[in-house]
């Protein structure tokens, strides 16, 4: 059958695009720009004949087809749009040979040949037109179904080559194929073409629709269930009985959006919140999780207390709450400058070490005032257990975490004061090492990424100020010791004392006892008497329960109707705590031959000793007593050694060691005694005793004795001479090197005091016998 003739001029305008292709019996807009728009009105004189060219734009490089195969389009209506630019309406004719082009006063003419198409209508031609239409309205079925007009259209189309170019454009094809559809000048071989092109978007569409009903059956249930969980709530809530479990998980996911949790633990508290929706509510299992998400939900992220950084009110409050104590002062008020500084500084790490009673607990309670911030203590006297620091794993029912964690969880910010008490008393077992688990802790350069095993995520501590105390240093591992810097608190002097039980101890007692109407006072010398007869301590504790006891007496008789005391003088003292519990050992004692006065370093503060010798005739052998150390009975030895090597120059006979037993004893032998510091002193003691001359009991000794008899420097002086001057020591004889430790001790103590520094055994025996 032919296709029906068309008259077309010789020469016809040429349009090239890149858009679309254009096909027999196709309507279409095209938009165009006001230089192209002149080929298009140019098809006036053309009886609104118009040929079109489409050139793909991928295929830049290929050899052009010769002729090449074009649209015969006739040009409808041209109108002008806001932009600049022109909608023309086009509709599509025929199929054209393109021959040869020329330019013609700004516009491509071209001449054109219309295609023939011819088709013999035969049993193939219209078993693929009958399968091309059912296939048609299959694709049709899952697809976007056609107008009813054009469905009843493609029933009465039998031409197969306008039924191909009909389908040609339902097919979604890339440009480049619908161009070779273009090009397939045999209608038979077209029709071939687009059934295969149709089938495979068949079974395209057929898949597509296959996982999108999938997907919507899922859906549809998950919607499904929603609303009927919303529908659920609301009755719920209108009955005023919410079902707890929903309202426990909804509480929870408020708390885990509004906690300002880090981007990779809000995934995990997500993961875990969809977990717990799951659970039965009767599993462990449910509580376990439940717990781990309202810690995660609870821990301060990014809430923080805002520092106080007024120096001058930090300083008023320090002062009100401790006596002295300089350089911890000068160390709190220089972090607060640093902090008015710079916003984002690391917390520091301190260690308050000192004996008991000198207020290093209390002092970070002050701390935490002067600077407006939380305070957290815990106490690692007695702790075991890693666990007590990182937590427990998830593993198990009832795990928690850390008391890390756990206290930051209860103050509810992230850079309290964090005390951690008693550091020295740590211990280890099989449950781990706390000391080890404390490292991570207390390093700024590791401890903003804090792992605590129950949260599991990191959580950064970086501005926590952390503070510890201790007794005494040696305890601590090294590597711990390390990170902390140590401040030290020796112990007070009597007058030191006298001015915080005046200002701090007495106005607290009467307040605790119940006498703060009664207008009770203390006298000077009451206090002194109390200080120096019935306490001796380094720190002011054993004063306090001393002022406490005589609050209580006075307590007791106003109870009983006795006269009501006023005022506290020694007297009352005397009456009212009994006979003196502590007596002036050095200047009770009168100077005796072979016994000196030393000094010690204890963990509870300073203490004097005293070193006593004696000879007797039997084997020449030396018997150390009084429960000493291996380095102290190292010392005595060296000693001896040194005396017996310089004998003559002391004046002491040739024969004095032999046959001879030394005895060296110090007294208080139920307490363990060790170090070096006392090998002075029994030098000084060993020459008392052989050369028959009495010591000094006045002056009191400390330093280390070589063999060589040089005096080396010691540790804790400042303590060793705060003890002395409690006994009564007058004259402190110490190493040369200690000399400028001086600046540590009160400037009271220091003028009460004569000090004889010492190089040399010979200079120390020379001042004392």
């Amino acid at each position: 059958m032919p296709h029906t003739n068309i008259e077309i001029p010789e020469k016809l305008p040429l349009h090239t695009q890149h858009e679309i292709v254009a096909f027999p019996y196709m309507l279409f807009p095209l938009y165009v720009t006001s230089r192209e728009v002149k080929t298009f009105q140019a098809a006036e004189e053309f009886e609104t004949f118009i040929a079109l060219l489409f050139e793909n734009p991928d295929a830049v490089n290929a050899a052009p087809s010769d002729p090449q195969i074009g649209t015969l389009c006739k040009v409808g209506q041209i109108k002008l749009l806001g932009d600049s630019r022109y909608k023309v309406s086009l509709e599509g004719i025929s199929r054209l040979h393109i021959l040869e082009t020329e330019p013609a006063g700004g516009i491509t003419l071209a001449h054109c040949e219309v295609v023939h198409e011819f088709v013999e209508k035969n049993l193939v031609s219209e078993a693929l037109v009958q399968s091309l239409n059912a296939l048609l309205k299959i694709a049709l079925s899952h697809g976007k179904p056609l107008p009813d007009d054009v469905m009843k259209m493609i029933d009465y189309i039998d031409n197969p080559a306008r039924l191909s170019d009909l389908v040609a454009l339902y097919v979604n094809l890339p440009n480049g194929d619908l161009q070779g559809l273009l090009e397939t000048l045999d209608p038979l071989d077209r029709l071939k073409k687009v059934y295969l092109h149709l089938t495979n978007e068949v079974q395209r569409i057929q898949v597509k629709n296959e996982v999108a009903g999938e997907v919507t059956k899922r859906v549809g249930k998950n919607q499904k269930e929603y609303i009927l969980r919303e529908q659920m709530k609301h009755i719920q809530e209108e009955l005023g009985d919410e079902d707890p479990r929903s309202a426990d998980i909804n509480e929870l996911r408020r708390k885990i959006e509004d906690a300002g949790l880090p981007e990779e633990v809000k995934k995990i508290a997500d993961k875990e919140l969809k977990r717990l929706e799951r659970i039965n509510q009767a599993s462990p299992e449910y509580n376990v999780s439940r717990t781990y998400l309202d810690y995660l939900a609870g821990m301060p992220w990014k809430t923080s207390s805002t520092d106080s950084l007024d120096m001058v009110r930090a300083e008023e409050i320090l002062n009100e709450d401790h006596y002295n104590l300089k350089k911890v002062k000068e160390r709190i008020l220089e972090f607060l400058a640093v902090r008015s500084l710079k916003e984002n500084m690391k917390g520091p790490v301190l260690c308050f070490v000192g004996p008991p009673g000198v207020g290093k607990t209390s002092l970070g309670k002050s701390i935490a005032r002067a600077m407006g911030r939380k305070f957290v203590r815990i106490s690692l006297g007695g702790v075991r257990d890693e666990a007590e620091i990182r937590g427990h794993r998830r593993t198990y029912i009832g795990a928690l975490p850390g008391r890390i964690i756990k206290e930051l969880y209860r103050t509810g910010v992230n850079n309290p004061i964090f005390m951690l008490d008693e550091i020295d008393k740590l211990g280890n077992d099989f449950r781990g090492d706390p000391a080890s688990a404390l490292l991570e802790v207390l390093d700024p350069e590791q401890n903003f990424s804090f792992n605590d095993h129950y949260l599991d995520v990191p959580f950064d501590l970086s501005r926590v100020m952390f503070i510890t105390t201790a007794n005494q240093l040696d305890p601590i591992p090294g590597p711990l010791k390390d990170r902390m810097e140590v401040i030290r608190l020796a112990g007070y002097s009597s007058e030191e004392k006298l001015q915080i039980a005046k200002n701090f101890i007495i106005r607290r007692e009467i307040e605790e006892n119940g006498l703060a109407d009664r207008n009770l006072t203390f006298s000077d010398a009451a206090l002194k008497k109390t200080i120096s007869e019935y306490t001796r301590e380094a720190g002011v504790r054993g004063l306090q329960r001393t002022v406490s006891s005589i609050c209580r007496k006075v307590a007791k008789e106003i109870t009983q109707n006795k006269p009501a005391r006023i005022l506290i003088n020694p007297d009352a003292v005397t009456e009212l705590l009994g006979p003196k519990k502590f007596y002036n050992e050095v200047a009770a004692e009168k100077d005796r031959i072979g016994v000196v006065t030393g000094m010690a370093w204890t963990e509870t503060g300073g203490d004097i000793l005293f070193v006593e010798v004696t000879s007797m005739p039997g084997k020449a052998e030396l018997i150390l007593t009084g429960s000493l150390g291996d380095v102290m009975k190292e010392s005595a030895r060296a000693a001896l050694s040194y005396i017996e090597a310089h004998a003559t120059e002391f004046g002491i006979q040739s024969d004095a060691f032999e046959n001879r037993t030394i005895h060296i004893h110090v007294p208080s032998g139920a307490i363990p005694k060790d170090g070096p510091s006392a090998g002075v002193t029994m030098v000084t003691a060993l020459v008392s005793m052989l050369t028959g001359k009495a010591a000094r009991r006045g002056v009191a000794m400390t330093g280390e004795i070589t063999l060589t008899g040089r005096v080396l420097a010691i540790g804790g002086l400042k303590e060793k001479v705060l003890a002395a001057h409690r006994a009564g020591v007058r004259t402190i004889v110490a190493p040369e090197r200690n000399r400028d430790d001086l600046e540590d001790i009160p400037d009271n103590v220091r003028g009460d005091l004569q000090f004889i520094f010492v190089t040399e055994a010979a200079e120390a025996l020379a001042v004392v016998l």
